[in-house]
């Protein structure tokens, strides 16, 4: 019985550590990660929020190519400490960061381009966040997830990203 009650302890810890994720660390394809910013139209000087960055890829290809102000979300400390010091290697500390916290305890009024690579359920329990922070012509790029409830814009294909895996996208304009 103990044994049985330790494994249910260990398991429900676990579990709980990862109810605190929305999604599971899966990188984007770079291919694809460029591909998003230019279906959001990313111009330089914009602001752009990643929603759960991972290793920040987005955010430094957004400050690097872009030249645009970018910001990653990510809940993940390991993650963030990863990207930060990535962005420190590249100089990019005035056009890029890391705030390690719950995307659905930030403010995005400010974002000029978001993009999204969660889960569908991920992304109903965001909507709602961004539908109320959003400015009006603010662009969100969701990757192979769509957003339940709204109409994208435009949707695009990808059939290979290089690595044989086919991608869709859904650019949003609120």
């Amino acid at each position: 019985m103990f044994r049985l009650t330790l494994l249910f302890t260990l398991f429900g810890a676990a579990l709980f550590a990862q109810s605190e994720k929305l999604a599971p660390y899966y990188p984007t394809p770079n291919t694809i990660v460029e591909r998003m910013l230019e279906l959001g139209g990313l111009k330089a000087g914009e602001k752009v929020v990643d929603l759960g960055s991972g290793d920040g890829r987005i955010v430094i290809l957004a400050a690097q190519k872009f030249h645009a102000l970018a910001t990653g979300i990510e809940i993940d400390a390991d993650l963030c400490k990863k990207s930060e010091e990535k962005i420190r290697q590249l100089g990019l500390q005035k056009t890029a960061k890391i705030i390690k916290g719950d995307i659905l305890q930030q403010n995005y009024s400010s974002a000029d381009l978001v993009t999204v690579y969660l889960l569908i359920d991920s992304n109903i329990k965001v909507r709602p966040i961004l539908e109320r922070d959003l400015k009006k012509g603010t662009r969100v790029v969701a990757h192979d997830f769509e957003i339940r409830g709204w109409t994208p814009t435009k949707v695009e294909t990808i059939p290979d990203d290089g690595e044989g895996r086919s991608h869709m996208l859904y650019l949003y304009i609120r």
